[in-house]
């Protein structure tokens, strides 16, 4: 029962993300006339951590090394990942943008399974992308590029944040990593485009927009997503995305997909579909799951929430680690957690 819940949850939030980042999307290209993509994505991660900061106003001096790692990493990330997909976005419609996006989180759920249907979808999916980049398609090469690009952050984001969500008991690691890519890209975005917003200071009022649709709800969804279910079963419920993103940018822009860009999005929608249906994988289990003999484990007991003076649970052959991966078990003795 605990399992279903959290995954239906996690499909709520997910769809909510999905929803919300493209309609950011959108507002941010409409707004390219204004202002590079480069300066809208600095905008975006500018104030989001601004926000965020203000709201969760972390204690930088309690944070340990680990901790300063994977937040550092993920704010690079999250530096490439926005520049590269607002870039493709100025190149590409919002589906087909989000569709060469999708194939990160897609190969990366992929790459953790080993079954023959999982690897069936993967190459439908790559039937889809060659369908897009196939000669005649009328996509520039800039923006195909663009969008592998981000394709490969945000498989780096889902790890990350998934990682952050574990080691961070609440909204910490979220901004400072927000603050950390803040940091990288807003000085970019001011010497490239500081005389444009000088010019249209009213875009800096869509820059805060966009980064509550684009940045604080998605990124806070997906915080709360990835604690409830694995990495590949949240890698594919973002299928979701190339038709979400086909939608808004046909209703906000008036964006068109020709017949073989439909083709191509609906290949890969049904990859993604095909591995959620073949998979094994499911939602992490919850505290009632566990095994009694794992608790150090349990997603509501785990690094992140365990007292520092608790140690993992020590068995006959010395320390022992116990592993949950979608919904896996795996036991390890003689080695620390």
């Amino acid at each position: 029962m605990g399992n279903t819940r959290a995954a239906r949850g996690a499909l709520v939030m997910v769809f909510a993300q999905v929803v919300s980042l493209q309609a950011g999307a959108a507002v941010a290209k409409g707004a390219y006339g204004d202002v590079s993509p480069t300066a809208l994505a600095g905008m975006r991660l500018g104030f989001a951590a601004l926000v965020l900061w203000c709201v969760v106003r972390p204690r930088l001096a309690l944070l340990t090394a680990a901790r300063w790692r994977a937040a550092v990493g993920l704010g690079v990330v999250f530096a490439a990942m926005n520049t590269a997909y607002f870039q493709a976005i100025g190149h590409l419609p919002l589906g087909v943008a989000a569709t060469l996006e999708l194939l990160g989180p897609l190969m990366l759920a992929l790459a953790l399974s080993r079954s023959l249907a999982q690897l069936c979808a993967g190459l439908l999916a790559l039937a889809g992308v060659l369908l897009l980049a196939a000669p005649g398609g009328a996509l520039p090469v800039a923006g195909l590029v663009s969008g592998a690009l981000a394709a490969v952050c945000r498989a780096a984001y889902v790890v990350l944040n998934r990682r952050v969500g574990r080691l961070f008991p609440d909204w910490s690691g979220l901004t400072v990593a927000l603050a950390v890519g803040a940091l990288l890209l807003v000085p970019v975005g001011a010497v490239t485009d500081g005389a444009a917003v000088a010019r249209h200071p009213a875009v800096l009022g869509t820059g805060l927009l966009v980064a509550l649709l684009s940045s604080l709800i998605p990124y806070c969804l997906d915080l709360l997503a990835l604690r409830r279910v694995g990495v590949r079963a949240f890698g594919v419920l973002l299928a979701l995305g190339p038709a979400v993103g086909a939608a808004v940018g046909f209703a906000a822009l008036g964006e068109r997909l020709s017949g073989p860009q439909c083709g191509a999005v609906g290949l890969v929608v049904a990859a993604c579909a095909w591995a959620v249906w073949s998979g094994s994988g499911g939602p992490a289990p919850g505290p009632a799951d566990c095994p009694a003999e794992c608790p150090a484990d349990c997603p509501a007991d785990g690094p992140a929430d365990r007292p520092a003076d608790r140690p993992a649970e020590q068995g006959p052959a010395g320390p022992r680690a116990c592993r949950v991966h979608d919904g896996a078990m795996t036991r390890t003795r003689g080695s620390a957690r």
